[in-house]
């Protein structure tokens, strides 16, 4: 077994056990935790003194004091300028700046890195904006400053792009961006693959899941393990990124532990869920630490146990795009109104994909299908980022096995314009086994918790207001809606909608804290599972009011 439960403080550990012995018997498996009324009328939530004791192995809240770029590091990198997009031929005068600024991006690219200023003003762009090498930073001078204004979508840039599932649906629905980082490598085959009416894989391993090579096969361990014993460690080497496998086995038992082992998840029928099928093996990206003989550390404690049957191993990404970002600009897309459902012509804002340590500050997207992306995508942050303008699809999309992502200080605004018929509003959504991603602090004026099935797990909403106005999405052979240890953590919904919010008679193994009375209307959905739930409902009905006010800061600050 792995032994390297590490990375949160001994005086952290200790306090939540005390104060769990000193308040008593821990919360009841189901139902409303009673919460102790302090005198600042904050709520002290049992609930968090008892995650305190067992931080990497609680059974209904994940850890996620790690997520973001660079471990969640509140600063990003300040690259040294190497190039102005002005010195390359862009001018903000209504000409095509688009070939400018991406000479001037490819220019960093091929000298190692660096950062490219786009100087205050409006810069048409007719083509995508592509970031396509590891370090390279796009930096406006602020978001009320620098606009990118973009004149042309992705169907006409690139070409349609089908869905694998057949028919007449738009990928672009829920992939690509106008700004695009992306390795450059993948980003030409997945393009090619796109032009030649052939559908591009997504994941980490590229266009064939075996398009991959070992570097070690592991010994088993346990959730919450960072350090795992290795069968040869001659390939791994302290701050390599490299990928953890699993397989599933013909009873499914991966995915009925991605969805917490009971009863009813082992009894659901996952056989004939295709969609969801197709999303495993399980691959998470992770960095080494440290490598001490066959033991080696990773940045963040393991997502799941690792078990024989799953031959765990680690093998190799795609090579990855590291230390890249979009700062302080707006890409605003041509206003035309929304597409009917699921027929995007791709006026998409900020991608990610295959990117792991990136991110985006101060950034808004303007008269977006889709706003912001993650696809593929890990370890990135997303802060004080914004979509508003005419109304999206999906302000916010994270999919295809995106971990451990910090979205944090957002804003989905109001829409300008009236939503046509046949369209259709998520918010902030997640699905295709992605993990141990965080969105906090964020106000959202329409929208909902798209958990748009594919069974994600294990992720975090904290801290957030919303006026829950949108629906959720999803396939049925993608099965569940959620997999195990969903947090829902101090949340005020403006409008009393349940839907996607209120998640305790829904999600196995969760926890909904301090959010807002709600009643169900308009789509209400049923478990996936039989039987117990294991789920967890405290302090509701006093949104905001539970200590502490933020569940991954106050992990992030217990773990240093």
């Amino acid at each position: 077994m792995g032994t390297g439960r590490s990375g949160i403080s001994r005086r952290g550990v200790l306090g939540g056990a005390i104060a769990i012995a000193v308040a008593g018997a821990a919360p009841p498996a189901h139902g409303a935790a009673p919460p102790a009324q302090g005198a600042d009328g904050h709520t002290s939530s049992p609930l968090w003194r008892e995650y305190a004791a067992t931080p990497f192995t609680h059974p209904q809240i994940p850890y996620v004091g790690r997520a973001g770029a660079r471990a969640g590091a509140t600063r990003v990198p300040r690259r040294p300028v190497v190039a102005n997009v002005l010195h390359h031929g862009a001018r903000p005068d209504g000409s095509d700046a688009a070939p400018a600024i991406n000479r001037a991006l490819a220019a960093a690219g091929a000298r190692g890195g660096g950062t490219v200023l786009v100087p205050p003003g409006t810069y048409r762009i007719d083509d995508v904006i592509r970031i396509g090498h590891s370090d390279v930073v796009l930096r406006g001078a602020g978001s009320g400053r620098t606009k990118l204004l973009a004149t042309r979508n992705l169907t006409e840039l690139i070409g349609p792009y089908g869905s694998r599932y057949g028919g007449d649906k738009s990928s672009w629905s829920w992939a690509g961006g106008l700004i695009w980082l992306c390795p450059q490598a993948r980003y030409d085959s997945l393009t090619a693959a796109i032009r030649a009416g052939a559908w591009p894989f997504e994941g980490w391993t590229g266009n064939r899941r075996d398009a991959w090579r070992t570097l070690t096969t592991l010994a088993p361990a346990e959730r919450g393990d960072r350090t795992v014993t290795v069968h040869d460690a001659a390939h791994l080497r302290t701050g390599q990124l490299v990928l953890l496998r699993l397989a599933d086995d013909p009873a499914h038992t991966l995915l009925a532990h991605i969805a917490g082992d009971s009863a009813g998840a082992r009894a659901y029928p996952w056989a004939d869920k295709t969609k969801l099928t197709s999303y495993v093996p399980y691959e998470w990206p992770v960095r080494i630490t440290r490598v001490t003989g066959r033991e080696v550390t990773l940045e963040r404690p393991l997502p799941l146990d690792l078990r024989p049957a799953w031959d765990p191993r680690l093998t190799t990404p795609v090579t990855p795009l590291t230390g890249s970002g979009v700062e302080g600009l707006t890409l605003e897309a041509v206003e035309t109104p929304q597409a009917p459902h699921l027929l995007d012509k791709g006026y998409n804002g900020v991608t990610f994909q295959c990117a792991y340590d990136c991110w985006a500050e101060d950034v808004t997207v303007r008269h977006a299908d889709n706003g912001f992306g993650l696809v593929a995508a890990s370890a990135c942050t997303l802060r004080r980022t914004r979509v508003e303008g005419r109304g999206s699809h999906h302000p916010y999309f994270c999919r295809e096995g995106s971990h451990d992502n910090l979205v944090e200080d957002f804003t989905v605004a109001a829409r300008t314009a009236p939503a046509p018929a046949g369209t259709q509003l998520h918010g902030i959504n997640v699905e295709g086994l992605s993990s141990h991603n965080v969105w906090s602090r964020g106000v959202m004026r329409m929208g909902t918790f798209d958990t748009h099935r594919g069974m994600p797990f294990a992720n975090v909403r904290t801290q957030i207001t919303v006026n829950n106005n949108g629906r959720h999405g999803g396939d049925a052979s993608a099965g569940p809606l959620y997999g195990a240890r969903f947090t829902h953590w101090n949340v005020t919904v403006t409008n009393a909608r349940a839907g996607l919010v209120k998640i305790d008679t829904i999600a196995p193994y969760s926890a909904t804290v301090g959010i807002s009375e709600v009643r169900e209307f308009d789509q209400t959905d049923v478990p996936d599972f039989t039987g117990p739930l294991h789920a967890r409902l405290e302090a509701y009905g006093t949104p905001a009011s539970v200590q502490p006010p933020n569940l991954y800061e106050a992990q992030r600050d217990l773990s240093r």
